[in-house]
């Protein structure tokens, strides 16, 4: 008798459920025993396992469904919490909180995946945005410093783009990706030029304590801008070629291209960096190194809609501006035609008129002989008897 396949979810919910267990694909291939493009493939729906691997993918996922449901019934809280213990190798660039954790201390991770068999719980729109938050929040910050090099800006990029996710949440809650949707926002904000002209940005700001990682990240703050994020996306968050291209809005064969030259400018000054594995565990340890954290998920939210506030009012404001200079120009404009002054015209026969000049020397004798004699009063005039 054959013996029937062991089931497996469809493709979508493995990669919730493996990010759900704050596991990376490489990590999901060690337990399984494939290579970590193999895991990708199966994730995307490309190939399907067979054999002893899908038994043992379909044990390993059935393992995370199961601490995921027994998480959902004990948890009261709307955000489902999942909590795994990290394995030996690193999680992608800013997945684990600041510094990075012990074997004994459980990492845990809110995310709004909901478990195969169980109906969702109802969220307010606050609720879910706050388990966004809580999910790629701590990551972020870390990522954005690694691009930008300064702390406060890093923290400042992630609650702007969270920010402008809350004001578009009808949008950003349908997205495919909405913890790609703020990754590219908060990168955006981050690598922006204009930060230059910023006064509290114009000094640099002190580097990390330890001379590798300072070293490391002067190497990434050389590289030009869209290098240094191709780079961390594919290297250190864990992006495969198509998603990144798409992220950064370039072709694969450009993000390609960029990606190689990063890793040989980077192998150029740090040798012992040359392997993808090297270069990703040291953009972990770098990013981790650093306490960034980032404010509450209700101060953000409060944040967003005061500036939504404040905006609505100075378009309202501006908008009674106009309307008020329309009535004012329609309340003085004149009523009827008045025609222009024509331009004056020349006069035949008259000569123009002379601007005085300089007097002679006759002219100026005659007049101080005038106001000599004039001192005294006009003299008398006479008549004459004949």
């Amino acid at each position: 008798m054959t013996q029937s396949p062991a089931p497996l979810p469809p493709p979508e919910l493995r990669r919730r459920l493996r990010e759900a267990a704050s596991l990376t694909q490489a990590q999901v291939a060690e337990r399984v025993g494939v290579a970590r493009e193999t895991v990708r493939a199966w994730e995307s729906g490309r190939t399907t396992p067979r054999g002893r691997r899908r038994e043992a993918y379909a044990k390993l996922l059935a393992s995370l469904t199961k601490a995921d449901m027994v998480t959902n019934t004990q948890e009261a809280a709307p955000a489902p919490q999942v909590t795994v213990r990290p394995d030996k190798k690193p999680d992608p660039v800013g997945a684990g909180p600041a510094p990075t954790p012990t074997p004994s201390t459980p990492v845990t991770a809110a995310v709004p995946v909901p478990s195969p068999g169980t109906t969702p719980t109802a969220r307010t729109p606050a609720q879910a945005f706050d388990a966004l938050y809580a999910f790629c929040a701590p990551a972020l910050v870390r990522q954005a410093y690694l691009l930008c090099g300064r702390r406060e800006l890093a923290r400042e990029s992630v609650e702007r783009a969270f920010q402008l996710a809350w004001q578009r949440w009808p949008e950003v809650a349908v997205d495919r990706d909405p913890a790609g949707w703020v990754r590219a926002t908060a990168y955006e904000y981050a690598l922006s030029p204009w930060h230059r002209f910023r006064p509290r940005y114009r000094h640099p700001e002190p580097p990390p304590a330890d001379a590798a990682d300072r070293v490391l990240l002067d190497v990434l703050l050389t590289l030009p801008t869209p290098y240094r994020r191709t780079l961390l996306l594919y290297d250190g968050v864990g992006l495969d070629l198509p998603e990144t291209a798409a992220e950064t809005e370039a072709s694969t064969p450009a993000t390609a291209n960029r990606l190689l030259h990063a890793r040989e400018a980077v192998a150029a000054r740090l040798p012992e960096l040359a392997s993808p594995a090297a270069l990703h565990r040291r953009l972990a340890e770098v990013a981790s190194a650093e306490r960034l954290r980032a404010p509450e998920p209700t101060a953000v939210r409060a944040g967003s809609e005061h500036r939504a506030r404040f905006w609505t009012r100075a378009a309202i404001a501006f908008t009674v501006a106009i309307i008020g200079a329309t009535a004012l120009t329609v309340r003085t404009a004149p009523t009827r035609y008045e025609p222009a002054v024509p331009p004056g015209e020349t006069v035949q026969g008259i000569p123009p008129r002379s601007a005085p000049g300089t007097l002679s020397d006759a002219e100026r004798d005659l007049r101080a002989k005038l106001r000599s004699g004039i001192q005294h009063g006009p003299q008398r005039l006479t008549p004459l008897a004949e």
